[in-house]
């Protein structure tokens, strides 16, 4: 590829930036269907409990009602998972968490659908409930008594338990590491659950039509692999199921499962055909939908006196909720983070992903790594403390260099991680003097370009425009843009001359769609693979046409031209002649075990008030080593909007939970940051250019920046004043216990 480039680079404005800001953007709620119809679901009240009757005969007789069912309604055990199949579309005989659905309502408007919900007679009987995921481990109650028969399980299972999932990663002889250790370093941390705050809740609507094909439009990221999960219990073809592209209010994770669309199918075939909307409104999103799983992380890590590691081990306890089905994995393979791009031969992650009587549990940006990196950079502080060692130095000393393994054997061509972390410091000021009350705290992550599956089709058009046509159902970050402008800029095109259409399931066979930094990596590829076989099938056609050698051939922007002979025509001249575009189509797959990572390293400063425990957040560094950055404007965003995130993570938020159940049921309750909490925000790129995956030398940037954010924080609250805080957020109760605790 000419190494001169034109558009990529450029801050390209956003495809969809004027649509979303002028309001003539549709996402899923809006579009307007006739003969629409508004379902609502009753939702249990209890953490455990069996449904002893339901009464729905005052709801069925409201007018303007048209049906209303409940789980005696549909077959037997009907169940959908992203890869382990567990969660009910509605609940059959027993609720396992506050917010489970348990009857559904069709009615002509929401109104009328609330104001039956509110006429259903529910007998429960109250059962134990057991809301403590180490408490669950014991198998004293069992979530799911049938649990081993579920299919989709990680691997066989022969008697029922609560831990769902068992998984370890480990390199060397842990104990041996241990026994050669001058000191061993145990900590336990946990963080909260986290619900993802994106502006538009979730929603669905679909309409099953007398032929048995169905059409939905519901803001979902996956669509291909949730038409996948539906059909099976639903008992119909995937390809009969069309799911229509809608823009997406923000997801950070949260999107990714069928949710309420099985649901939605069988309400429209009791109602004769007509479409059936659902929205939630934000108390469902916080009750019930999927949030950041609730951790206990235990890190034991044996030392040299001289600062050099020689085992690390780590247990990890992930609060599941009552279903595992929210994760297409079945579990975080973020939590592998905590091993950590340090030097040592022997290390361990074991992760236990548990059932409880809690909402059930699911993805949110970096699903895994956020808790992990934070229990791992506060640990390293805690070590280095144990030595009498400075942190930044301590980490400089163990952090790995190109192609030595990190503490799991994961061997990656470059590793920049001290490079980033020298860049922060220096960008920081993190080594000026310090005023009384002011701390510094740094933090390291690590993160891989995803894997998967993407395609794409590339369109030569008569009118000399370009086309990509892609089974993208884009949730925010961008996607759309970055490949307009890498087809821009192979076919030297100006960005506008490239258009997008984004296509209904179906064109392409799977797609695994947004998500785990995997789009601009594989998005890109398979793009660049459309593009050339367009082009080819173009050389194909000048060679019918005008007998001009297909080798002989290169398109420069709007003409091509013969290499050989200097002579040149527009290539829109020759799709006139035969009346349809030239059309190319790629793929891009696998990408999960990459040679290549990127590193972001954050230093945070606080001024904490001693008397109060106030903590007021004045500076945020963060580094990056990446590979072609294709639009500045986007890349910027996703670190801001990481940071933040980060933040939040790390100072305020958490979904309240007793017994099961949460008290924080809207954004009076649930604080995340605003406008009044953003820092002074630095960011460094590495002007050292890094080695990136496919013919645009990419690294990843959306799950990144968020990672390391909170333990950078707690780090500076501990320089600050001494304190440690273990349990996310810190707040400024937990300071001021703390302070009060040394006195």
């Amino acid at each position: 590829m000419d190494s001169q480039k034109h558009v990529i680079g450029m801050p390209v404005p956003r495809i969809d930036g004027r649509d979303k800001v002028t309001g003539s953007a549709n996402y899923g709620a809006d579009f307007e269907i006739p003969g629409l119809l508004w379902a609502k679901t009753l939702r249990s009240p209890y953490p455990h409990a069996l449904i002893k009757n339901i009464d729905t005969s005052e709801a069925e007789n409201l007018a303007g009602v048209h049906a209303v069912i409940t789980g005696k309604d549909i077959p037997d055990d009907m169940k959908w998972g992203r890869r382990i199949v567990d969660v009910p579309v509605l609940a059959q005989g027993e609720v396992k968490f506050v917010g489970e659905q348990l009857a559904a309502v069709v009615a002509d408007d929401e109104e009328i659908a609330q104001r039956a919900l509110d006429l259903i007679e529910v007998i429960y009987e109250e059962l134990p409930a057991v809301t403590d995921p180490v408490e669950a481990m014991k198998n004293e109650i069992l979530v799911n008594p049938s649990m081993n028969e579920f299919s989709g399980l990680l691997y066989e299972v022969d008697e029922p338990t609560n831990v769902v999932v068992h998984w370890e990663w480990a390199n060397g002889d842990i104990e041996k590491g241990m026994s050669e250790a001058d000191l061993v370093i145990e900590n336990t941390f946990t963080t909260p659950s986290q619900h993802q705050s994106y502006m538009e809740a979730h929603n669905s609507t679909v309409q099953v039509h007398s032929d048995g094909t169905a059409e939905v439009w519901t803001p979902g990221k996956a669509p291909y692999a949730v038409r996948r999960q539906i059909s099976g219990p639903l008992g119909v073809e995937p390809e009969s199921i069309v799911f229509h592209p809608v823009t997406i209010g923000g997801d950070f994770g949260g999107k990714g499962s069928p949710m309420n669309v099985a649901l939605g199918y069988l309400l429209s075939q009791k109602v004769g055909g007509r479409p059936v909307r659902m929205v939630f409104d934000y108390s469902e999103e916080f009750l019930a939908a999927n949030p950041r799983h609730y951790s206990i992380l235990t890190m034991r890590t044996g030392v040299k006196n001289d600062g050099s590691i020689t085992a690390h081990d780590v247990n990890i306890v992930f609060d599941s909720g009552a279903y595992a089905g929210f994760k297409p994995a079945g579990h975080l393979g973020g939590a592998k983070a905590a091993g950590g791009p340090y030097r040592t031969l022997n290390a361990r992650v074991i992760e236990d992903m548990v059932y409880t009587h809690n909402t059930p549990c699911g993805h949110m940006r970096g699903p895994g790594e956020p808790q992990a990196v934070f229990a791992l950079e506060s640990h390293i502080d805690e070590i280095a403390k144990a030595i009498n060692m400075d942190p930044v130095e301590f980490r400089l000393m163990n952090l790995v260099g190109d192609g030595e393994p990190t503490a799991l054997g994961d061997v990656f061509v470059e590793n920049k991680a001290s490079d980033a972390l020298k860049a922060a410091i220096d960008a920081s000021g993190y080594s000026s003097p310090k005023s009384k009350g002011v701390g510094r705290g740094v933090s390291v992550g690590e993160r891989p370009p995803g894997g998967g599956r993407i395609n794409s089709q590339i369109s030569l058009e008569s009118d000399g425009s370009v086309v990509i046509t892609t089974p993208l159902f884009e949730q925010g970050a961008g996607a759309y843009t970055v490949l307009q402008q890498v087809v821009a800029e192979d076919m030297g095109l100006p960005a506008d001359a490239v258009r997008i259409e984004i296509a209904d399931t179906g064109l392409f066979d799977m797609d695994q769609g947004v998500g785990g930094s995997r789009v601009t990596n594989l998005g890109t590829i398979a793009t660049h693979e459309a593009m050339e076989k367009a082009q080819g099938e173009l050389f194909k056609l000048a060679a019918e046409l005008q007998n001009w050698p297909e080798d002989k051939l290169v398109v420069q922007g709007q003409m091509l031209i013969r290499t050989d002979t200097g002579e040149s025509q527009p290539w829109s001249n020759l799709i006139a002649r035969v009346g349809a575009p030239v059309v190319g189509r790629g793929v891009a797959s696998g990408g999960e075990e990459n040679a290549v990572t990127g590193y972001c390293a954050q230093v945070a400063e606080v001024i904490i008030d001693d008397e109060t425990g106030q903590i007021t957040l004045t500076k945020l560094t963060t580094a990056h080593d990446t590979g072609t950055i294709i639009n500045p404007i986007g890349h910027q965003g996703q670190i801001n909007g990481g940071a933040m995130m980060g933040i939040g993570f790390g100072l305020q938020e958490e979904l309240v939970k007793e017994n099961g159940y949460i008290s924080t049921l809207s954004f009076a309750d649930y604080k995340i940051p605003n406008i009044a909490d953003i820092p002074e925000l630095r960011t460094v790129i590495l002007d050292t250019p890094a080695q990136g995956v496919g013919p645009y030398n990419i690294k990843a940037i959306g799950e990144s920046p968020n990672a390391p954010t909170a333990a950078a924080i707690t780090n500076a609250i501990a320089d600050a004043v001494g304190t440690r805080i273990k349990d996310l957020p810190a707040t400024a109760e937990k300071v001021y216990l703390a302070l009060n605790e040394n006195k």
